[in-house]
């Protein structure tokens, strides 16, 4: 379609010219004409026709010297408003809008590449501001604790009871920090492609059940049920890198089940895809919510944040960890009946 809006638009101009050139060597002839009425000059017809020519070419070139002047009039108040919007967004003004003039033609795709060049910027500025007042309350959050509890350490007349507590609440906290420092650092290795993806075939099932099994001082503790169904499944992916995602949705399901709770894991193939499901009894989480349970520091509700403390990163890692393997993670909720994580990968190639 647009290749015949092309040929379309070449002929026309091509018949323009034809035009333009005709109307110039009509006027040109008449004028000679005239000319040779009034003074008899020049008497040789086939110089007078020589003449009417370069009379006609000239009147021409005028023409397109007048149309010229016009255009490049219009071509300056384009080109100073274009490059008046890119000076801005240079300088960090992203709120550049450029006025889209039908009369632009071709010209309007600059337009408006720059005003979508301005919106996504605006939004990766806004994104960044976000990113850095999160990490700063994430961070001062427990630094606050700390510093508060090692200041209390200083009491002599504290009892040791009083000190062990504050020392267990100190080492958690700096745990956190640690923890968010760490992930914060794989979030950006894996974003820029310097993690070392190395993929290997290992049994999915095994992972699982070593991974349950590494967390169960934190299941016992709050007397909840784990069940497992796996499948005997190989998948070739990072082993490291999974086991951080069962890692991590295993201790979210952990966190947010309540006492003599359960947690169902299955493990199946379904479509040549192989498929995790970790179910809970937990507290739920909102319909609202879902939607942006993966951003970065995003914590749903007071619920799920008061009970947990933990910074909002797991989610986000665990997304773009399965991403990397060409899967992808799903979740359903409901306040008060539990949440289901569904995490699907490709079979390893035969």
């Amino acid at each position: 379609m647009n290749l015949f809006k092309d040929i379309v638009k070449h002929v026309l101009m091509f018949i323009l010219f034809l035009a333009a050139a005709a109307l110039c060597w009509t006027a040109a002839y008449f004028l000679m004409n005239q000319v040779n009425a009034a003074y008899g000059w020049p008497s040789s017809k086939y110089v007078l026709q020589l003449v009417t020519f370069l009379v006609g070419f000239v009147i021409l070139l005028l023409v397109f010297f007048l149309f010229s002047i016009f255009f490049r009039g219009w071509e300056r108040v384009f080109y100073k408003s274009v490059i008046e919007g890119i000076r801005r967004i240079s300088k960090g003004d992203f709120d550049v809008v450029l006025e889209q003039n039908r009369e632009y033609r071709e010209f309007g795709e600059i337009v408006e590449s720059i005003n979508e060049m301005a919106s996504e910027l605006s939004q990766m500025e806004t994104m960044r501001q976000d990113f850095i007042s999160n990490v700063s309350h994430e961070i001062q959050s427990p630094l606050t604790s700390i510093r508060g509890f090692a200041l209390a350490l200083q009491d002599e007349t504290l009892s040791m009871e009083s000190k062990r507590h504050y020392i267990d609440i100190i080492v958690a906290e700096s745990t956190r920090v640690s923890g968010l420092s760490d992930n914060l650092l794989k979030l950006s290795a894996l974003e820029s492609g310097n993690f070392p993806f190395e993929n290997q075939v290992y049994r999915l099932d095994k992972q699982l059940r070593d991974t349950i099994l590494a967390s169960e001082p934190q299941w016992l503790k709050k007397n909840i049920e784990v069940e497992a169904e796996l499948e005997e499944v190989n998948v070739t992916a990072v082993k490291d890198l999974m086991t951080q995602v069962w890692t991590n949705l295993l201790h979210n399901s952990i966190k947010f089940t309540p006492e003599n709770g359960c947690i169902h894991i299955k493990l199946r193939t379904v479509d040549e895809r192989v498929e995790v499901e970790i179910l809970d009894s937990g507290i739920g989480i909102s319909e609202e919510d879902l939607p942006r349970i993966f951003d970065r520091f995003y914590k749903a509700d007071k619920a799920r944040t008061a009970s947990g403390g933990g910074s909002g990163l797991g989610l986000s890692l665990v997304k773009k960890i399965v991403e990397l393997h060409n899967g992808k993670v799903t979740v359903a909720s409901r306040p008060g009946e539990g949440t289901a994580f569904v995490v699907s990968l490709p079979m390893p190639k035969k």
